[in-house]
């Protein structure tokens, strides 16, 4: 009985091996796609009317995350709030940042025009009050 406990001992860890080899080699093959792309930077910072009302916050987080899935153009994308820094240079007034990334600024341009962003500022502009922008290059 104990070569039997053996056998089944390495088949466990053998299963684990490839499951763990698997979910490695899936993760290094999907990596590039959500490389941070600098040719073109698109920064939002967006101020909520109510930036307390939860409710609020949860209908802006919905329609924004299923936005940014629904891209066709967006590459990559960051979502989140003031990290409350105290330091006098730095603006911690806004609700939520958004950073996404595009290939060219023709992609971005594109983007702009897209159904599943004129989705989104139909569903969430009346949540907000100040929406402000950054568009860069990156060098080199």
């Amino acid at each position: 009985m104990n070569s039997g406990f053996n056998i089944n001992r390495k088949f466990q860890y053998l299963i684990f091996g490839i499951l763990l080899l698997s979910a490695i080699s899936c993760k290094d093959s999907t990596s590039n796609d959500n490389q941070f792309d600098k040719n073109f930077v698109h920064t939002v910072y967006i101020w909520l009317n109510n930036p307390e009302n939860e409710e609020d916050r949860k209908l802006f987080e919905e329609s924004l995350s299923k936005f940014l899935k629904t891209s066709k153009y967006a590459k990559t994308n960051f979502v989140g709030t003031p990290a409350g820094t105290d330091r006098e240079v730095v603006d911690n007034s806004y609700t939520y940042a958004i950073v996404v990334t595009f290939s060219s600024k023709e992609e971005q341009d594109l983007y702009q025009k897209e159904e599943a962003h004129l989705l989104f500022i139909k569903e969430a502009s009346s949540l907000w009050n100040k929406v402000q922008i950054y568009d860069a290059f990156g060098l080199d």
